[in-house]
């Protein structure tokens, strides 16, 4: 039976920081080794544009794969599936330190969020995990992990291939050449020099579909012609050049966390697995006149500074509050939906 490599991607850092450099060339010195493993390099899987080759290679692996970035793991999965790189989420065994120094109350209590759309077209048979390289500072725990993710694949592959001979009957069929090679290979071929070519920085949002719930109050909300809907009239972010760098307010408006700037400083709009966004516990004073800590006023805040920007007028919350979706049914008012009350109320 011919065996198949898993291949392994490590994204680099923006910028040369020493230290990242060096637990980067550390990871991909011990993997190159390997006889099992496809190791390649490429700038930060963030900025890499349609054309870059490194977003190409990325596109051609058929099979499983490992990518190690400096972004979290459910950033890193979905930025992958915008970019038409789609699998089932792999589960990873490492797991970040526990730490208390970000600046925003985060919250291990698992949330009951609705059913999600879920990600668009068909979803290859493979498997994609994403490794975060602020987990760990030596490389020696994600080698350990890479292997134990290859030992993984290995064993699904050959369960599923015991399952086809158990159903299927082979055909010999005379002066056909049955001989494959030892290893198949996962991509099409790249240079090194090519993956590796300068990518400028972006910064666009990445939705999360395992959490969307196509309640497009994100497309009322920004005023720049970010999103769009798709031709399932699904949510989609259709002009990303038009977002405004720095600017993460849409996400803080989604009430499913969907909305991933993977490069925030804050963890829950960074991709973070959990995390708070200020509890959405709004009144009226607070949104006009200000505790910029809570979500929605933020958000709002940061619209403006960004339509003041633009030579445009500020609109303050008389714009795309977010509203809840007319489908749902009807249930106990929130502090959200008691807003948008006294919004309407005051005639805006």
């Amino acid at each position: 039976m011919a065996r198949s490599r898993l291949t392994v991607v490590l994204s680099q850092a923006p910028g040369k920081h020493p230290g990242k450099r060096s637990l980067e060339e550390s990871i991909v010195a011990a993997l190159i080794m390997e006889p099992d493993l496809e190791v390649s390099v490429v700038p930060n899987l963030y900025d890499l544009g349609p054309d870059h080759t490194g977003r190409l290679f990325l596109g051609s692996v058929k099979g499983d794969m490992v990518v190690l970035s400096w972004l979290y793991p459910r950033a890193a999965f979905w930025l992958l599936d915008r970019d038409g790189v789609k699998g089932q989420f792999g589960e990873t065994k490492l797991k970040p330190p526990s730490d208390d120094d970000d600046g925003e109350a985060e919250t291990d209590t698992p949330v009951d969020r609705p059913p999600a759309i879920g990600a668009t077209g068909d979803i290859p048979d493979r498997h994609i995990y994403t490794l975060d390289l602020r987990d760990a500072n030596k490389h020696e725990a994600f080698v350990a992990e890479v292997r134990r993710i290859a030992a993984e694949c290995g064993e699904r592959r050959e369960a599923k291939a015991r399952e086809r001979a158990a159903t299927n009957t082979p055909v010999l069929q005379l002066g056909l050449a049955l001989a494959k090679p030892e290893v198949e290979p996962q991509h099409a071929a790249f240079a090194p020099e090519a993956l590796l070519a300068a990518a400028g920085r972006r910064w666009y949002p990445v939705i999360d579909y395992s959490r969307c719930t196509n309640c497009l109050e994100c497309l009322d909300f920004c005023l720049f012609g970010v999103y769009g809907v798709d031709s399932l009239e699904r949510i989609i972010t259709e002009n990303q050049d038009q977002c405004k760098k720095g600017c993460p307010a849409c996400s803080r408006v989604c009430p499913q966390q969907a909305i991933i700037f993977p490069e925030y400083k804050l963890p829950a709009i960074a991709g973070a697995e959990t995390g708070a966004l200020g509890g959405l516990k709004i009144d009226l004073s607070r949104l006009f006149g200000g505790d910029v800590g809570d979500a929605l006023s933020a958000a709002v805040q940061e619209r403006d500074r960004e339509l003041v920007n633009d030579g445009r007028s500020a609109v303050g919350a008389t714009i795309g509050i977010p509203k809840r979706q007319d489908s749902k049914p009807q249930g106990p008012k929130d502090d959200l939906d008691k807003l948008v009350d006294d919004l309407d109320s005051l005639g805006l």
